[in-house]
């Protein structure tokens, strides 16, 4: 049996990464609104921890996203307190097809990556990018 795989960033806006990797790969932010309701009415979730986007309410430091069709990993993105400050030693390759790898990379620039270099090292085009918080994606 296969383990299932979650991909894990630390950020300094949880939200802000998860809206752009949805966006990035066709995935749905996750909705913790009734989970977190749930945890305030208890009184196991402060109001503080809370933060209200969109009209759904989630968790201040954390966010998700995942794909809708149940295919792909899920994302987690914590808030930590310290930037990133080297290069990651993980990162996504997205596999788009040499004929959309510029198009798709272009894409990503208007949803706030920022071109890192181009390269055709190892055969076909490879874009690297980073996301809104400087981690580093290939488009391929």
């Amino acid at each position: 049996m296969a383990i299932q795989v979650q991909v894990t960033f630390d950020a300094a806006d949880p939200h802000r990464l998860a809206a752009f990797w949805a966006e990035a790969l066709g995935y749905q932010v996750e909705d913790h609104t009734e989970i977190v309701d749930g945890l305030v009415a208890a009184g196991r979730l402060p109001a503080e921890a809370v933060i209200e986007l969109d009209g759904r309410r989630g968790f201040r430091e954390v966010a998700a996203s995942s794909d809708p069709d149940k295919q792909g990993p899920r994302l987690f993105f914590q808030a930590v307190p310290e930037p990133k400050t080297v290069k990651n030693r993980v990162h996504l390759d997205l596999h788009v097809g040499q004929e959309r790898a510029n198009d798709e990379a272009a894409r990503l620039l208007a949803l706030g990556a920022t071109e890192l270099w181009k390269t055709t090292d190892r055969g076909g085009l490879c874009i690297t990018l980073a996301d809104p918080e400087g981690n580093e994606l290939c488009v391929e």
